[in-house]
């Protein structure tokens, strides 16, 4: 009520917009958020984990060996391919390739780090209706209204466990369901949100495992046994020490005190992620990549926070994790990995996620 999100989130209207959950508050929020929460329940999301491996495997599969690669690029296949399966039911055919090829040409020139200047310099309300701007996102919408169009004359709509499908078919407390241009927003919302997000987390656990060889050939030995204790830590540290995105944005509705700062509303504020995770006091020697302090006790509520908190945390949090250990562990049982350079990658900043500068530069043995 008092800390708005939606507010602070305004600089994703152009591509979002209106509806999507990271631009709503209060009773809106809510009533989107209870209406999205069941179709990322932890039971189904376990059914995508037979796609999400097969996904991972017949991509990793073909990646070169004996030669410096980059990762990053790679994982944005994984984790796209992942979502228009999973979200949107797709299978082959003409319509997964072409939103398959327009998704990547649009997300390839949002996460440019210069494409940050158009909202801040014209402001996300004017951008949002700025024309030259708007016909970037036209060929995704085109595609993304076709297959709502379709879907709504689905005899088996009820019978899909895909996304999407879920979405059409649930109901608000009033009985009506969601308009095409609430759909629209929540499905880029999840595109946007849920791809580079993913892929750029992946990228790091891989850097940095590759920096701490022990640890790399632990989590491998664990994982072709069967094991997932240590790949779980492995994912959570990776978000601890390197999460994707280093702060957030609220917008204060009434005045507040925090410490001895006396804040009007009105005001943004910044919860830093970042500096959560690096508390010493919390995490005894922060900076250290160490995922077995993770393995006798989980992350605390209100300490690990890449994913944010309350009723704003990521509704995708969860199948996020989830995909991150299936993709990973798909990766150790098939390929020995060392670093391209010794030197550790510095953090690039990229629009408002934070990659690996040499995008996660391995050699596969």
């Amino acid at each position: 009520r008092v800390f708005h999100a939606g507010e602070g989130n305004r600089i994703l209207l152009p591509v979002l917009g209106p509806n999507s959950l990271l631009l709503l508050d209060d009773d809106a929020h809510m009533r989107q958020r209870k209406l999205l929460l069941p179709a990322f329940h932890g039971e189904r999301m376990q059914q995508y984990g037979e796609l999400m491996a097969q996904i991972a495997a017949e991509e990793i599969d073909r990646w070169p060996a004996g030669q410096p690669y980059r990762l990053r690029p790679r994982m944005q296949a994984i984790t796209l391919e992942i979502i228009l399966r999973a979200v949107f039911g797709l299978r082959q055919g003409d319509r997964l390739e072409q939103l398959r090829l327009e998704l990547r040409r649009l997300l390839d020139l949002l996460t440019q780090p210069r494409m940050i200047l158009f909202p801040a310099l014209m402001g996300p309300d004017r951008l949002s209706k700025f024309r030259p701007f708007q016909r970037l996102l036209d060929p995704v919408d085109r595609l993304i209204y076709e297959e709502i169009a379709e879907r709504h004359t689905a005899q088996d709509l009820d019978q899909r466990d895909d996304i999407l499908s879920l979405m059409m078919g649930a109901e608000y407390e009033d009985g009506s369901q969601m308009s095409d241009r609430e759909l629209r927003d929540e499905l880029l919302t999840l595109l946007v949100a849920g791809h580079e997000t993913t892929a750029t987390a992946l990228s790091w656990a891989v850097e940095r495992l590759v920096r701490h060889p022990d640890k790399l050939t632990r989590l491998t030995e664990e994982t072709q046994a069967g094991q997932s204790e240590y790949l779980d830590a492995v994912v959570i540290e990776t978000l601890r020490l390197r999460p994707v995105i280093s702060l957030v944005a609220r917008r204060l509705t009434e005045p507040v005190q925090i410490g001895h700062w006396h804040l009007p509303a009105g005001v943004i504020v910044t919860p830093s992620i970042y500096l959560m995770h690096r508390r010493p006091d919390i995490y005894p020697d922060p900076e250290e990549f160490q995922p077995e302090r993770f393995l006798q006790s989980k992350p605390g509520t209100y300490t690990w926070i890449p994913f944010g908190g309350g009723v704003r945390r990521c509704l995708g949090g969860a199948f996020a994790q989830f995909e991150m250990k299936v993709v990973l562990g798909e990766l150790v049982k098939r390929w020995q990995l060392s670093p391209a350079q010794p030197e550790p990658e510095p953090v690039f900043r990229r629009a408002i996620t934070e990659t690996p500068r040499r995008d996660a530069e391995v050699v596969l043995r």
